[in-house]
């Protein structure tokens, strides 16, 4: 039986929903354990603004928006803190914070032991420079961002290999270029970059987000749609709290849902980081399991028969504890 490496999630991410203030408004998390988060990223549920990311590296008040090019520009009113199981956000931001806007953020504690770590690096145009990074383990799964310049949001996905790549930024297809990743592919203690502006701009400020699957805590793997109602059943090794799936085949928007706007399935709830449309709470039905996902919908986003899509899965408990406990369904 699967056990796991790390019997409390909520010590590295958790999911939290609050309903701004317009005023400078601490979020403490439901969790039991405390937890203060190295990377936050809040998107409105009810107003069309954008998925904003902060990250203790970077810096409070530092912000970059998943669905644009747009370089990284300094914001007092946004994310203020990250506190000891929480954050604070900024007075009067629409971006998360607004009056009468309702908000979900979900927050990651960069960890070797959870799989995720953030690099921050300066470009230099040199095609095939290495980076290292601390995560004693092969990415599997990274996103980087030009924090100096408007490129994209290049993701790489261990399932797409080394020569392909996805931006968070845009509904396009998987594309295949020796920019992204020098056809390299990352090791336990470097990944490579090109002499492209978008991910190594000569003098730019870069960042990276990297992460490995461990067991019943993440996965970042792919799967094959059926065009069916009654769709794939996903293995993950445990109860997800969150998952993102973005299509390979095709131009289709990235699909992000949680356990905490869908406290029950069908899960239904939809918010896309390539845009900045509010809540859609009439689409991707899927069920959430206590050792994975299934799909119940066809359709381009996640099920049309025979495409590929790759995921990245966060858990809310694990299918089995290290005690060989297991955990309930929904």
């Amino acid at each position: 039986m699967a056990y796991t490496s790390i019997n409390d999630p909520e010590a590295y991410f958790q999911v939290k929903l609050y309903s701004g203030t317009g005023s400078s408004n601490a979020q403490t998390f439901d969790g039991d354990t405390d937890m203060q988060p190295d990377l936050v990223v809040i998107k409105s549920r009810n107003h069309a603004y954008g998925h904003h990311w902060t990250d203790a590296v970077r810096g409070a008040g530092k912000d970059l928006y998943s669905e644009l090019t747009d370089d990284e520009y300094p914001n007092a009113n946004s994310l203020a803190s990250f506190d000891s199981d929480g954050f604070t956000v900024g007075s009067d931001n629409g971006v998360n914070n607004g009056s009468s806007k309702t908000y979900v953020a979900w927050c990651w504690k960069e960890s070797a032991t959870a799989g995720f770590d953030i690099v921050s690096y300066t470009g230099n145009a040199v095609d095939g420079r290495t980076i290292s990074h601390s995560l004693s383990a092969v990415p599997d799964m990274y996103i980087i961002k030009n924090r100096s310049a408007a490129e994209p949001w290049m993701v790489y996905h261990g399932s797409l290999g080394n020569t392909k790549a996805l931006y968070l930024n845009t509904t396009m297809a998987a594309a295949t270029s020796n920019s992204y990743t020098n056809d390299t592919s990352p090791t336990s203690s470097v990944f490579s970059v090109s002499d492209w502006e978008g991910n190594n701009g000569d003098g730019n400020s870069i960042i990276a987000y990297l992460f490995t699957s461990k067991q019943g805590f993440s996965k970042f793997s792919s799967y094959t749609g059926n065009g069916s109602t009654n769709g794939p059943f996903i293995y993950t090794g445990f109860r997800p709290a969150m998952i993102i799936i973005k299509t390979t085949s095709g131009a289709d928007r990235w699909v992000i849902s949680d356990n905490k706007r869908d406290v029950d399935n069908v899960v239904v709830g939809e918010l896309n980081p390539n845009d900045s449309a509010v809540e859609n709470t009439s689409g991707t039905p899927f069920d959430f399991l206590s050792n994975g996902f299934k799909l119940r919908r066809t359709g381009d986003v996640f099920n049309t028969d025979g495409d590929v899509y790759v995921y990245m899965a966060f858990a809310e408990a694990p299918f089995v504890n290290s005690k060989g406990v297991p955990c309930n369904a929904r």
